[in-house]
This record gives C-alpha cells, sequence and structure tokens, in this order.
C-alpha cells in the first residue's frame, strides 16, 4: 500500500516528552532555528521519530534542505548526501512524437505526461524510494512549456508538472529542475529549444539534414546501428547548433547585423532576442513552480556549449575536444554547405588507440540544397557571410576565408574573447535575477561547466551565484563512444590533459574502481579548488546498458554492465560526493532503448516490470524490483543525513560491508548540529533474511536498523568537537559474490612469474654450458 511520509504535518517531539536539552558535548543551537532534534534527549531510543534516511521531506529533515559551506544540511545541521537520478530521458521527446514526420508539426507538440502520466507517479516515486534514488534533477525542455511560439506557454504542460512534483514529498523525495538541452534542439539533432528559434535565425528546418547542418536520424528513431552510433554529439560542430549557440551567447558580439523582427514590426538584436525569450521562459517555469516544498532548486541550461565562440581554425576543430566521427565538416565547410555548395568533407571512423582516424572524403549536399531561408531576416544569405568571415569568390568559383580568427577576437575591439567571462558568467547574473524575482523565497541555483571541462579558474566569488551548487558532470567517455566495458579501461580525462599513455590504461575491476575514483575525485577538486565553499553534486553520470554489442539483451548476463556501475559508484562514494544518474526512464525498452539518438542508459525497463495492479508501494516491498536491472550495482548504502563531517565511505557490493568514518563538528565547521542522530541508508535487497552486524561503536552508543524504513538510526554517546566515529556495517551471512575484484597481478601474475622463473632457469643454463 501507499504510505506517505507525512509530509504536510509538523513536527513533533514524542509523546509525552519534555522539549529536549542539548547534551553539553555537543554545540548549542543557533537561536534563529527553531528545530531541536528527540536524539538531544539522554533518553532518546535511536529510530524513535517517524523519518527514515532518505526521506527528503520537511518531515525527515526538520525543515528545508540549505547549502552550508561545502555540504547540504537539514534544519538539525545534519550534512545530507543527496543521491538520485535524472527524470528522464523520455522527457526529451513530446508525447505524440511522429518519427515519421519530423520535423513537421512541431507547434502542436505536447509535452505532458513527460515522464509520465500522473496515474502513475506513485509506482515511479515509490520504486525511487525504494531503492534510496530520492533526490530528482527533473527534466525540462524549452520545447515542452513554449513550443507554439514566442510568448505562448503551454499552461497545460506547466500544471501539469506542478501537480507532478507536489506529489514528491509525499514519497520522501526532492528535485531541482534544470531546463535541459543537448544540441540546441530536437530540430538540430537534439533536444531543448523550440523549432521557433532557429525559424528566428533564418534556418530552414526541413533543409537542415539534406544541407549537413545538422544531423537529425537519432532523434528520428535511429542511431542503433553501428554506422550510426554515437554521431550526435558531432551536432554542436555543425552549423545549426553552433549557429544557434554562437547568437545566444554572443550575438551581440560576432553577429550584430542579425535582427529579428518582433510581432510588434520592432527588430531585436539576436542575443537579445533570444536570451530574453529564454528568461521569460524560465521566470514562466519559476513561477509554475513557485512554493512548491519538493523543489529546492533550478538549473539554468545542462551542458552549455560554446558554439564558433574561441574557435582558433575555421578549418578544423580541435580533435582533442570535439569528437570527430562520421562526417565532420570545419566551420568553414559547414558555411559552404549551409549555402548550398556540394563540398567535399572528411569523413572520420573508429579506430585505435586514437578513437577515430581520417579514413575518406565525400561530397556532401550535391543537391545543392540551401539551409537557409529567403524569407528569413538573413534573405536567404549565410549569417556569417553576412558578417563578412568568409564569402564566395565567383572568378575561382569557391569559398574563401576572410577572416580566420574572427570568433577568438571581439571584431570591433580586437580584445581577445573568453566564453565563461565574457559570456556565461554575466548571462548566469541575469538568470538568477529573473529567476528571483519570480520565486516567493530563495531557492538553491544549480550551474554546471561545458562537459567535460574541470571548473574554470575565472570562477571567482564576483562571478558565483546566491545558493550556488556546482553540478558537473562525468562520463567514461572511452566506454560511451565504443559502448564497451571489460577488463581494461582508459583514463580519457588524463590523456586529454597530456598525461603519459601507459599511465592511463588500466586493468580488471579493482582498477576500473582506481580509474573511475581518480577522474570523479580530479572534478571534485578543482571545483573545490576555485569555488572553495560552494556544495558539488555530479548532476550526470551513468552507464550504456546496450554495452558489448547488446549481449545482455539476449542473455540476460549482466556482469559487464554491474562491474561498470560498481566502478563508478565507488568513484562517488569515495569522493563524498552526491549525484543523480542518468537516468530513470520508465519507457526504456531493448529495441528502442532511450528512443533519442540511439541512447540506452536506464537499468529500469518497464517490458521487464510487473504491472501495476500487481505492485505493492511500501519500500521494503520486493515487488517495486522488477523491471530494474543491476540493481546490486545501483542500490548501496549511503550515510544520507550524518550528525558529523563525513571523511570516508567504502562499500563492497560481493560482501554487503561498508565502512563509514565521521567527524563530530568543530568551531571551524561553521555547522550548528541539533541532533546526535545519524541516519544511513541500508537498503532491504542486501539485509532480507539477513543479520546486520555493526561494529566499532562504543559501548554507551546506541543504534538500531529498521527493515521496513531501511534505515540504520545510530547516536553516539560522546559528540564532542573533533571526535572521529568509525563504524563497519556487515551482513551476515554475507552476500553471494556478484563477480571477482580482480586486478592485473591477480590475472597474469603467475604467469608473470612462472615466465620469469623459466626465463631465469634458461639463461643460468646458457651461461653454463656456453660460457663455463
Amino acid at each position: 500500500m501507499f504510505s506517505p511520509s507525512g509530509s504536510e504535518n509538523s513536527f513533533v517531539f514524542l509523546e509525552g516528552s519534555p522539549k529536549p536539552t542539548p547534551s553539553p558535548s555537543y554545540a548549542q543551537p543557533d537561536p534563529l532555528l527553531d528545530k531541536i532534534h528527540p536524539s538531544l534527549l539522554p533518553s532518546y531510543i535511536p529510530g524513535s521519530t517517524r523519518t527514515y534516511a532518505h526521506d527528503w521531506s520537511r518531515t525527515g529533515t526538520g525543515g528545508e534542505i540549505k547549502p552550508n559551506g561545502r555540504h547540504f544540511v537539514d534544519a538539525y545541521g545534519r550534512i545530507c548526501s543527496l543521491r538520485g537520478v535524472n527524470v528522464s530521458g523520455c522527457s526529451k521527446a513530446p508525447m505524440n512524437h511522429d518519427h515519421g514526420t519530423f520535423p513537421g508539426d512541431h507547434e502542436v507538440v505536447t509535452f505532458v505526461g513527460r515522464p509520465f502520466p500522473l496515474e502513475e507517479a506513485p509506482e515511479h516515486f515509490s520504486r525511487l524510494r525504494r531503492w534510496g534514488l530520492t533526490f530528482i534533477r527533473f527534466l525540462v525542455t524549452w520545447e515542452a512549456v513554449e513550443h507554439a511560439g514566442l510568448g505562448i506557454y503551454d499552461k497545460e504542460y506547466l500544471t501539469y508538472v506542478r501537480k507532478l512534483l507536489l506529489l514528491l514529498p509525499s514519497f520522501g523525495l526532492s528535485a531541482f529542475v534544470v531546463v535541459h538541452q543537448d544540441v540546441w534542439s530536437r530540430y538540430s539533432g537534439g533536444s531543448g529549444a523550440p523549432a521557433w528559434t532557429l525559424n528566428a535565425v533564418g534556418f530552414d528546418l526541413h533543409a537542415l539534414e539534406e544541407s549537413g547542418a545538422a544531423w537529425l536520424l537519432g532523434v528520428k528513431g535511429g542511431g542503433h546501428v553501428e554506422a550510426e552510433r554515437g554521431i550526435w554529439p558531432c551536432g554542436y560542430q555543425k552549423l545549426a547548433a553552433a549557429t544557434m549557440a554562437t547568437c545566444f551567447w554572443a550575438g551581440d558580439t560576432f553577429a550584430p547585423k542579425l535582427k529579428v523582427v518582433m510581432p510588434d514590426g520592432q527588430t531585436k538584436p539576436v542575443q537579445q532576442y533570444l536570451q530574453d525569450a529564454f528568461l521569460d521562459m524560465y521566470a514562466t517555469v519559476v513561477q509554475a513552480l513557485d512554493g512548491l516544498d519538493g523543489v529546492i532548486g533550478f538549473e539554468v541550461m545542462n551542458e552549455p556549449h560554446r558554439g564558433y565562440i574561441e574557435l582558433p581554425s575555421l578549418h578544423k576543430f580541435d580533435y582533442n575536444t570535439d569528437l570527430h566521427l562520421s562526417h565532420v565538416p570545419s566551420a568553414f565547410e559547414s558555411f559552404m554547405l549551409g549555402c548550398g555548395y556540394p563540398t567535399l568533407v572528411s569523413h572520420w571512423t573508429r579506430s585505435f588507440p586514437f578513437p577515430t582516424r581520417l579514413t575518406s572524403r565525400s561530397v556532401l549536399n550535391s543537391a545543392s540544397r540551401k539551409a537557409w531561408r529567403p524569407d528569413g531576416p538573413t534573405q536567404g544569405m549565410c549569417v556569417w557571410e553576412m558578417h563578412g568571415v568568409w564569402g564566395w569568390d565567383n572568378s575561382k568559383n569557391e569559398g574563401v576565408v576572410l577572416r580566420e580568427n574572427y570568433f577568438v577576437k571581439d571584431p570591433m575591439t580586437g580584445r581577445k574573447v573568453d566564453w565563461y567571462t565574457d559570456f556565461y558568467y554575466p548571462f548566469l547574473k541575469r538568470w538568477t535575477d529573473c529567476a528571483r524575482k519570480a520565486m516567493s523565497n530563495d531557492k538553491m541555483f544549480f550551474v554546471e561547466p561545458i562537459p567535460n571541462e574541470f571548473c574554470p579558474p575565472s570562477w571567482t566569488v564576483e562571478h558565483q551565484l546566491p545558493n550556488m551548487v556546482f553540478t558537473p558532470h562525468w562520463y567514461d567517455l572511452n566506454a560511451l563512444f565504443n559502448k564497451a566495458f571489460g577488463d581494461f579501461t582508459v583514463n580519457v580525462q588524463g590523456l586529454s590533459r597530456g598525461m603519459f599513455l601507459l599511465k592511463a590504461l588500466y586493468w580488471g575491476q579493482q582498477g576500473a574502481r582506481e580509474n573511475y575514483s581518480l577522474q570523479i575525485q580530479n572534478i571534485v577538486d578543482h571545483g573545490y579548488k576555485v569555488l572553495g565553499g560552494k556544495p558539488i553534486l555530479i548532476g550526470e553520470c551513468g552507464i550504456p546498458m546496450d554495452m558489448n554489442h547488446k549481449e545482455a539483451f539476449e542473455s540476460d548476463d549482466w556482469k559487464w554492465q554491474e562491474r561498470m556501475m560498481d566502478a563508478m559508484m565507488t568513484g562517488l562514494e569515495r569522493s563524498l560526493v552526491g549525484f543523480t544518474l542518468w537516468n530513470y526512464n520508465p519507457d526504456n525498452n531493448d529495441i528502442q532503448g532511450d528512443d533519442w539518438n540511439g541512447e540506452n542508459f536506464s537499468w529500469f525497463s518497464r517490458r521487464r516490470g510487473l504491472p501495476r495492479s500487481l505492485l505493492d508501494l511500501d519500500q521494503f516491498s520486493f515487488t517495486l524490483d522488477n523491471g530494474g536491472r543491476i540493481l546490486p550495482s545501483v542500490v548501496r548504502p549511503y550515510a544520507a543525513k550524518t550528525a558529523g563531517i563525513p571523511t570516508r565511505f567504502e562499500y563492497e557490493l560481493n560482501t554487503g560491508t561498508f565502512v563509514f568514518e565521521w567527524r563530530s563538528p568543530e568551531s571551524k565547521d561553521n555547522i550548528v548540529l541539533t541532533a546526535r542522530e545519524t541516519e544511513i541508508f541500508v537498503p532491504s535487497l542486501i539485509t532480507y533474511g539477513r543479520k546486520l552486524v555493526v561494529s566499532g561503536l562504543n559501548a554507551d552508543d546506541k543504534y538500531t536498523y529498521d527493515e521496513t524504513r531501511q534505515t540504520l538510526f545510530i547516536v553516539p554517546r560522546d559528540g564532542s568537537s573533533g571526535r572521529m566515529h568509525k563504524i563497519t556495517v556487515s551482513v551476515d551471512p554475507p552476500l553471494r559474490p556478484q563477480f571477482s575484484v580482480n586486478t592485473f597481478w591477480g590475472d597474469f601474475g603467475e604467469a608473470i612469474l612462472s615466465g620469469l622463473v623459466i626465463f631465469v632457469i634458461l639463461f643460468v643454463v646458457i651461461k653454463y654450458y656456453f660460457y663455463m
């Protein structure tokens, strides 16, 4: 049965208990705080409140979750480890998306029902609660809100989203909302902006694919076969997406001649037009969701991209930062293709040891299709030709680059530009001001850098936002690119920054854990180094479920997916950083995957699940696990609310054992604790039918484990300043191992030693018989 957390009720102390007096060993509460946890009572019995570890409703946290230095804290000052999922990949496309007619009917699409219909919400929210993944990165797209035209907002969709997110606290869930984009828009090969934004700049939606201005096969249902796999990220470099991003961020600088006609007949500079429209849309979203307890913040934009800004050469893209796969025209070649000139373009294929190599050249756009509308603001001319970046030499019958470094310097002043300081940070300030005006109370602001980049050193205090949370993404780019995982892994992050090749190679499951831990820790460390006291949360991280030629779909053996997910989760745990996994998709299936550009990341598949009529929605119900894959790697223990500073967490899924260390706050931590109780999520997936064994506590410390709430409650007696606490938690009998945590020496050590022994023996024999 559905059992809500009672989030609408105010916090109450145990019946008959007086208001507790804080123990002398803990810091006195701030007089501004009105929440005192009953665990401060000497007679308190652990677990006596009605909450559970992964409950982020006001009942579970005593109030709001807020940033405090590098941490998230609840109303009792406990440090919160926010762990959850992206909901959902299916939100990138509308409910009535038709692969066959795309890109037609773009004005009448509807996203009502994305990510799932309201009546299905209890099933999905209950499942996430059972799995301890109760912090949601909720996807909304600009297209979903404003697909019908400038200033025409889909009120039905906004009402649907509000009703859906209103349910979150009843299941202990909390969320932040991201306006999601990839490659600018579905109509340029990704997701995000509505079609009319491309129309406004002058693009012909029906000519983008044929002219080579965008790769659209993936959003039309393709991307699954080998020839199409993984091409879509190259869309960032193609004419449509790169031009839109450049105009959005820096149209005033690089496209000042481009004016968009407004409904009243007046014109607006393209940057002002696009940014004003985006911010007005965002304010509408914030207003629609204002006052919801379950929404703790907003993210400005998923994976922002700089377009052509700072591009040093119009003749090539940087191989180390821009994916080269299939046909990859240079910026200059894209300009010519978009103007209808058949152009010879390089073709790249997968290779080793480098990811791709140039294998051939082909002439594209042989039909001379123009990407620019004759009735658009450029009157059919390429916007970059209009600004003198390039031109067509009629006498030579060829295109000519006129301003090679156009996007590196301000064309008017000659000053070198920086995308972050000149364009991104000023826009963040505008977005924050706009969003705050639409709020009745301040929320957290989630922001991220360009994908795969460390936090830029320019992100200093004057560029930071109030209540800011840094939300970078991390993926194993080698595994994603090849859709393969095995004993051999590569630190692509290190290689792209000059790491010695042999140092970037790892073997075995232990090696994968170390590889991923190092990469994730690098992201976190760089963030803290630049931002100082700002929380960090990994906004996206995940694994392809269709790896290794989709073998698991036939064999139902998910060992490699389990191992890859375990390595990634281990890295996240060692970094003591929160995260939202990509992604929980209720529409995922083995054939279409996530049904967008051939991606297949959801470890939940409805086809494998039970019908809703057979589900029990209590969080200890195993019926909710049906449809889940690789759950032992995903559903893991974690310290959700710590009465202190977490310093170490290590979990071994093959045994079900974890070690957790934390430190009682000191004055330098600037954390005021009004609770002694630490709450650790321990899933019944590993404890069912087993005894939970907790060691490391002192004789006077108290604890209890409630399997129905999947929570280990711990109340140490001594919480004096700086005191260290360490527990080891295991299950008896231990879990059955999922796989071997193999190492290079474990796999090959015996053979290597045997070879050395044989070599030495041969050397001695040869020396004795031939040199004696």
